[in-house]
């Protein structure tokens, strides 16, 4: 059982405190005044606060057993158009800065260097492993880091994937780079628009295409030590699908994740389109290169 005892507010605010009935000790209290107010309890540690400031409320931290969640009340509302518009940007944002690079690095002739030099090979093993640990630090830190650092770790992938792309522009023709990346946003578009307007639910084609995507990486490290043949072609194609597919279901994402933080989170629902803008470069950037390996491979015949 617990007592109340304290002052009435007043003009100047007031003091409520509690007290255990049997021991006597103080198990919260409650200050009140005309511009602020804080609740604590139990026994004097915050399990959580409120603040109270004039027409505008927020909730601090909640610690349960151990576990801590911030919740964010306050701040502007995101509209669920106005969410998946700053999704997309973001995503158009981090192409323009890859291929920015990559087109950079091709006309100034660095790549030419890179190649006579013999630095190019162990530039883009540090590359790739740069670009995996970028992709598994902000999907496994994205709920703890702060809103600032997912868009630096989001630009840092983009640049660090200008540098492999760029590759590209040596070994293909500019005009079937081109051809490719326009059929690359036609498909992007189709399967995202498709996706948006007639609301997909895709969690179930979910394992095939982990699976398509699991026997692509496989084939692709095959195909660094074996002459795969016709299979390359083939691949492609498989390639193609698999990506057209997850354009698809991670369209369908940002909504689920527009549903899970909107209201209630407004700093992680702003990190969410971070993340999401990143996959959906990753399905565009994908869905591109096998379509840019399928011309190249037409053109040669």
């Amino acid at each position: 059982m617990a007592d109340f005892r304290g002052n009435g507010p007043d003009n100047n605010g007031g003091n409520f405190n509690y007290y255990n009935s049997q021991s006597g000790n103080n198990t919260g209290n409650y200050n009140y005044g005309p511009q602020n107010g804080n609740y604590n309890m139990p026994n004097g540690n915050p399990s959580g606060g409120y603040q109270y400031n004039g027409a505008n409320a927020s909730f601090g931290n909640y610690d349960m057993s151990g576990f801590e969640k911030n919740t964010a009340y306050a701040g502007e509302r995101i509209s669920l158009s106005r969410y998946t518009a700053m999704t997309y940007l973001w995503m158009a944002a981090g192409l323009f800065l890859t291929f920015a690079i990559s087109f950079g690095l091709y006309r100034s002739g660095i790549m030419y260097s890179l190649i006579s030099s013999g630095l190019l090979l162990p530039l883009m093993i540090a590359a790739t492993i740069a670009e995996l640990a970028l992709v598994f630090i902000l999907s496994a830190r994205i709920t703890k880091m702060s809103i600032g650092g997912a868009r630096v770790m989001f630009f840092a992938y983009a640049a660090v994937n200008g540098l492999t792309l760029s590759l590209y522009f040596v070994r293909f023709n500019v005009t079937i780079l081109v051809f490719a990346f326009a059929a690359t946003a036609v498909l992007f578009a189709l399967m995202a628009g498709a996706s948006l307007i007639f609301n997909l639910q895709l969690d179930s084609i979910r394992p095939v295409l982990f699976f398509g995507l699991l026997g692509l990486i496989i084939f692709g490290i095959l195909g660094m030590f074996l002459n795969l043949g016709v299979l390359n072609i083939a691949l492609c194609y498989v390639g193609i699908a698999v990506f057209m597919g997850y354009t698809a279901y991670d369209t369908a994402k940002i909504k689920n994740l527009y549903a899970v933080y909107s209201g209630r989170d407004t700093a992680m629902l702003q990190k969410a389109s971070i993340f999401a803008a990143l996959q959906l470069y990753l399905d565009f950037i994908n869905l591109l290169l096998y379509i840019v390996r399928l011309f190249g491979s037409r053109s040669s015949d």
